[in-house]
């Protein structure tokens, strides 16, 4: 495992990290906790030291098994949560000070920590940012209190990530960024690299697509979001396989296969991908069980992908996705 620097934190973090959402079992069609347990001891057998998480994901229940991580581990590691997805409704004006306080103190309860190591508001409203002094405001309190040690966002689109650079003590955005998702790395990565603010790479297999195991009759279980959720029913669809229509995606991950080098799999070489761009911190694949564990993160180790290989990704992105998807996140 190699580790990279994470903004302005002092922090060097795992180039591959721990996604957990989908131990959750929310969103996800339910979970195996002995399973997820030993997805998230095998990750730190393998280096990983960063876990990024959400008080929603599961409502709580990820968090709950990253506490028991740190009872069952002597080592230290990271751990980012987030939070305001919870709201019901997901409105500008519930991201208060009040809300934000009891969010930060509901997470340290489930994560039974005295102090959350990052806080990311949890892809707000866009009205959010029009009230962004007030918000930070309250934010940089919780790190005055010894309640945070660090704050960040997680963001749907370009523009809501360009936005929260505006806001000094804005230590990280977490935005979706893949092989399907070209944008973040021509229109935000120079930005935040000038203002030294950490990037963590989420949804970075397009929710499965770019494993290369999906096919045309796969099925989901109903309260799988892949299910439900594929043209923005229940959030925002481009959490769904990253907004790519389902069968387009297939047809480019066929394309994308003979880039796979021998001994490797798609979503190592997705992840690896990732890994191309400096100033992405981490890429936070999920891994549901010790398999899944074992393959993504030791995607790090697969050699840098060639100049060709770039240009072959880049020639995909913009005969499949890019006039249907470019400018909508």
């Amino acid at each position: 495992m190699r580790y990279r620097e994470f903004g302005r934190t002092g922090w060097q973090i795992s180039e591959v990290s721990f996604g957990a959402w989908a131990i959750g079992g929310s969103a996800w069609g339910g979970g195996d906790d002995g399973a997820s347990m030993r997805a998230l001891h095998r990750a730190l057998d393998l280096g990983v030291n960063f876990i990024d998480t959400a008080d929603v994901y599961g409502d709580g229940h990820s968090e709950r098994l990253i506490a028991r991580l740190r009872r069952e581990r002597s080592e230290p590691f990271i751990v980012a949560t987030k939070a305001g997805r919870r709201l019901e409704p997901h409105v500008a004006s519930g991201y208060h000070r009040a809300n934000l306080a009891a969010w930060g103190e509901r997470s340290l309860r489930n994560l039974e920590t005295e102090a959350i190591d990052l806080l990311q508001l949890h892809c707000p409203p866009y009205e959010v940012y029009d009230r962004m002094p007030e918000v930070f405001d309250a934010l940089d309190g919780l790190v005055q209190a010894g309640k945070l040690r660090h704050y960040g966002v997680s963001v749907e689109t370009i523009a809501e990530a360009v936005r929260a650079l505006d806001y000094p003590n804005v230590q990280s955005v977490q935005i979706i960024f893949n092989m399907f998702r070209l944008r973040p790395a021509e229109d935000f990565f120079p930005l935040a690299r000038a203002r030294q603010v950490g990037i963590l790479a989420r949804v970075p297999l397009a929710s499965g697509l770019l494993t290369g195991k999906l096919r045309p009759d796969s099925q989901f279980p109903a309260g799988d979001h892949r299910h439900f959720n594929r043209h923005g029913e229940a959030f925002d669809q481009g959490e769904t396989f990253s907004g790519v229509d389902y069968e387009t995606g297939l047809r480019a991950v066929a394309e994308l296969a003979p880039l796979v080098p021998p001994g490797g799999s798609l979503a190592q070489l997705a992840l690896r991908w990732i890994l191309m761009f400096p100033e992405v911190s981490a890429a936070i694949p999920s891994a549901r069980n010790e398999p899944l564990a074992e393959s993504n993160f030791t995607a790090g180790a697969l050699p840098p992908l060639s100049p060709e290989q770039m240009a072959a990704v880049r020639a995909a992105y913009d005969r499949r996705f890019r006039a249907a998807l470019h400018a909508r996140w």
